[in-house]
């Protein structure tokens, strides 16, 4: 159900976007025609008729940010709401620039999930003459556009400008970006207060969501770091890396030097995003 509401909703937003070139230009130019014309059969019938790379003249993108270039993390139930936007160049000016985050092998013959805009025109905010940065707001939604653990990990990003003049350029893999499980990880550090020399006992739990189920579970054979601040220290160092066990917890002892803080710290990975728990004080005695 929510895979071919995704497709639903990439196969719209290309229908309405068709690059969005300027009214008077649509009617006679044939860069425009073109365009349109490309876009036109993709369906949500037929998702694998989509865009492929394609120009006409000389507007080009310059850039693409995403999520103002931090990975896309996502948990179970809130919203990602976050901004892509595509720099163009053109010498008559640029009119439209536009976006959308797709997931699969190729926008052409199997994509399995897309987070496109509400809107058919980016917002630009003109540069210079001939340049203009262009935005559009994306959302990924747990109830729908991530709706599966399978779409964890590296998106392709879609990106199309179009000049003043009729000019055009699209590109189906401009760069991109990564959408991540949201991470959780926990500390507690006892007995409370310690003996000097005496054995710590350093607990914890890393977890993730898991877009199949709209559940945390625990995040197993994961490396993590055990790191601790000395009472008036600015930083924490690295005391040493272990591994969640088969449920995601995490367990390891240490000799008790001096008062305080320990916490774990989790790098992440290609799927998952990186986390560090809230540190806890120890009282050494």
């Amino acid at each position: 159900m929510r895979t071919r509401a995704t497709v639903a909703a990439l196969s719209g937003a290309l229908a309405l976007s068709a690059l969005a070139v300027p009214t008077a230009q649509a009617a006679d130019n044939p860069g425009a025609r073109a365009v349109k014309a490309q876009l036109s059969p993709f369906t949500a019938k037929s998702p694998a008729k989509a865009v492929a790379d394609d120009a006409r003249g000389d507007t080009k993108i310059t850039n693409v940010t995403v999520n103002g270039g931090k990975d896309i993390v996502v948990g179970t139930s809130l919203k990602k709401t976050y901004t892509v936007s595509v720099t163009a160049t053109d010498p008559a000016g640029i009119y439209d620039g536009y976006a959308f985050l797709w997931h699969g092998t190729d926008l052409k013959t199997g994509v399995d999930g897309a987070m496109t805009p509400s809107v058919d025109h980016g917002t630009c905010k003109t540069v210079n003459a001939t340049t203009a940065i262009c935005s559009v707001t994306l959302v990924a939604d747990p109830a729908s556009t991530v709706y599966g653990n399978i779409l964890a990990g590296r998106w392709h990003v879609f990106a199309s400008a179009v000049g003043k003049d009729g000019d055009y350029t699209t590109q189906d893999s401009y760069k991109s970006s990564w959408v991540k499980r949201a991470s959780r990880l926990t500390t507690n550090a006892s007995p409370e207060p310690v003996v000097k020399g005496k054995t710590v006992t350093v607990a914890g739990a890393l977890t993730r969501a898991n877009w199949d189920t709209d559940k945390y579970a625990g995040y197993t054979q994961q490396s993590v770091q055990l790191q601790f601040r000395k009472k008036g220290a600015g930083s924490f160092s690295t005391v040493k890396t272990i591994k969640s066990d088969s449920h995601g917890n995490l367990k390891t002892t240490v000799k008790a030097s001096a008062d305080g803080d320990w916490r774990y710290a989790f790098a992440g990975t290609s799927t998952t995003s990186s986390v560090t728990s809230t540190s806890d004080f120890l009282d050494v005695k």
